[in-house]
């Protein structure tokens, strides 16, 4: 059960005169002593040990000795499958949507609660791949509605394997790469998939060039995707695959392969006899280097391949997955909720702030998020965004939030939420962190 208004005002405010003690500027008198004042909130967040993690990176980053596990994601936010956890220095807590729900203008703003009520419009995550992710499609927000609508009226349990919608949220979403991070995103033009497989002859590829020809009418690979997914089910997949299997690698090791040839083989190793192991023909490979983004619009199906990378997103947990995968495959919603067309890769722009100190700022075409990279040297702060609500995460080295009421001191892998209400807050010290923030 969740806590009364008048419980969570009392534990807000003792969270706030014990947290820490420079953190908390003096109740104002127009303000009841109950309501929050002022307070840099400590985060506790949920770890996902998803098959395809790496067990040492996301462990590195927050300072923690590997167990053997691995870890996929970190999620920063306040989704209710897994909401961030305000921490009370006594030991309890309180779940951070439920401290946005009951105090949500001084948390969220004016701005940010008339346009998206009383939630955190976002989802920030580490993100550590050390095997592909599934091939998969978010779904745009109408999409999203009638799914979760249709999986409530069936009466499908909220985490049941074979439930595909979990909230009613479209997610785009954006990687910012820490290290090399590597990725499938978006359809290539038909011609340029005719190109990839040109000199293949396999079954397969036979199938997959004709339906190429009819899409190249359209330019759209409408015809194309729907053909390779429903090889799924086919009883002769694994003889499909294996031949076409045996040519790529064959091209490879006569040194004529590409890095579209080599990346299915790798698939392949990880994923067997999975059709989805031949996207890489159908879709673009990116490479992003440290620092550098992607961001995927609702409905562009894509892949991660490897990497440790910041990933934002609205706040969803809506996937649908067609293959390269242990999870639930839901090829029908996926092609229901899917974009056929070709378009250019999208990369946000880099905004850099400050002279030694730099913090790269990343704006996607999305109301929901926007991300800050900060690189902060000694003797030269720089500014959060100054409206609505911000999570920081301290990736490396020791740094300060300074406001107009105290400071707060970050370790590494520490993280916090900054609530609306706090007003202007700098970050000096020296080390690296992240912070989400709402356009």
């Amino acid at each position: 059960m969740g806590l009364s208004s008048e419980e969570s005002g009392r534990l807000v405010s003792e969270m706030q005169a014990n947290l820490d003690s420079t953190a908390v500027a003096p109740p104002a008198a127009d303000v009841p002593s109950a309501e929050p004042q002022g307070a840099i909130f400590r985060l506790r967040n949920s770890v996902q040990n998803y098959d395809w993690g790496s067990p040492t990176e996301i462990p590195q980053v927050l300072g923690q000795a590997p167990d053997g596990q691995p870890v996929a994601e970190l999620w920063l936010g306040g989704h209710p499958s897994a909401p961030s956890v305000v921490e009370k220095p006594d030991g309890g807590s309180i779940k951070l949507d439920e401290l946005i729900r009951t105090y949500p203008e001084q948390m969220l703003g004016e701005r940010v609660l008339n346009r998206f009520g009383p939630v955190l419009p976002y989802l920030a995550k580490l993100l550590s791949a050390e095997k592909a992710l599934s091939l998969q499609v978010h779904p745009k927000s109408h999409a999203a509605r009638a799914g979760f609508n249709r999986e409530n009226r069936n009466r499908v349990p909220i985490d049941a394997f074979h439930r595909s919608f979990h909230d009613a949220q479209h997610k785009p979403e954006m990687i910012v790469a820490l290290t090399k991070f590597e990725a499938l995103a978006g359809l290539r033009a038909p011609r340029a998939a005719l190109k990839a497989i040109a000199g293949f002859t396999a079954p397969l590829f036979t199938a997959l060039r004709k339906d190429l020809e009819a899409d190249r009418q359209s330019g759209s690979l409408h015809r194309t995707i729907t053909s390779l997914f429903s090889n799924r089910s086919a009883p002769n997949r694994p003889d499909l695959v294996a031949d076409a299997l045996a040519e790529v690698r064959a091209k490879v090791q006569a040194g004529t392969g590409d890095l579209s040839d080599e990346t299915v083989l790798k698939l392949a190793d990880q994923f067997g006899d999975d059709v989805g192991i031949f996207a890489p023909y159908l879709l673009n490979h990116i490479t992003l280097q440290p620092g550098e983004s992607l961001f995927l619009e609702a409905g562009e199906i894509h892949a991660y391949i490897s990497g440790l990378g910041v990933e934002i997103m609205a706040n969803s947990d809506n996937v649908l997955r067609a293959g390269l995968t242990s999870k639930y495959v839901n090829t029908e919603a996926l092609l229901e909720c899917m974009s056929f067309d070709a378009v250019p890769i999208s990369r946000p722009k880099q905004y850099m702030l400050g002279s030694k100190s730099r913090g790269d700022v990343y704006r996607a075409p999305v109301r929901e998020f926007g991300l800050t990279l900060y690189d902060i040297v000694p003797a030269e702060p720089l500014p959060l965004p100054v409206s609505g609500p911000k999570i920081v995460l301290n990736l490396d080295g020791e740094l300060t939030l300074a406001h107009n009421g105290g400071a707060v001191t970050l370790q590494q892998g520490e993280s916090v939420f900054v609530p609306h209400q706090l007003g202007a807050v700098e970050i000096s010290g020296d080390g690296h962190a992240f912070a989400a923030w709402v356009p």
